[in-house]
């Protein structure tokens, strides 16, 4: 009987070790957190400087270049799902979140431009600092990790104070928000997956 009960334990830790690896399986690492997040800076802080101090007509230009990103993103995604050995819910789940993310940001980037008057930043902003913080959270939930959750809370306080921000400096809202959403956390997740690596 006491046998059977430490054979029983024994199945019941390993599920629990498997059920904690798969949930690991997917952005673990955190290197897209890290990629995107440094992307967004020195995008937003481009189009800032190229915007307030050069008065440079296509300052939004700059933003052109998170479609290389994407196409890198593409091919790193790609590249990994090759190597997994064991195909999870969560990594499909995570990349549904960031895939509606992605979808959302394109159209009310759309929908914004073609409707509203000011399209300096007073609107955008604070919707795309909103839309900033759900995939952090989502991804904080599934994976358990509340370093992404806090970063989500950290968007949407921005969110708000974006709104009391003169519109040249709102470009300069992206930054932290991304710095507390993404790349903080996408480096706590690159510690913590070497730790478990190890």
């Amino acid at each position: 009987m006491q046998n059977e009960n430490i054979s029983g334990q024994s199945s019941l830790d390993l599920i629990q070790s498997m059920i904690n690896k798969a949930r690991n399986q997917f952005g673990e690492n955190g290197h897209l957190y890290i990629i995107w997040g440094w992307t967004v800076v020195i995008c937003s802080v481009s189009q800032f400087v190229l915007r307030y101090y050069f008065d440079y007509k296509y300052h939004w230009a700059v933003w052109f270049f998170t479609w290389i990103v994407l196409i890198y993103q593409a091919f790193y995604i790609s590249r990994t799902r090759k190597k997994e050995r064991v195909k999870t819910y969560t990594g499909d789940i995570l990349a549904n979140v960031w895939l509606v993310f992605g979808i959302l940001m394109i159209m009310n980037g759309f929908i914004i431009g073609k409707t509203a008057r000011d399209v300096t930043g007073h609107i955008f902003t604070p919707v795309f600092l909103c839309l900033y913080g759900m995939p952090a959270y989502l991804s904080g939930k599934i994976l358990q990790f509340r370093s992404l959750v806090f970063g989500a809370l950290w968007c949407w306080i921005l969110a708000i104070v974006a709104l009391f921000i003169p519109s040249d400096f709102l470009m300069l809202m992206y930054a932290p928000a991304v710095l507390g959403a993404w790349i903080i956390p996408g480096y706590l997740l690159k510690e913590k997956y070497k730790r478990e690596v190890a």
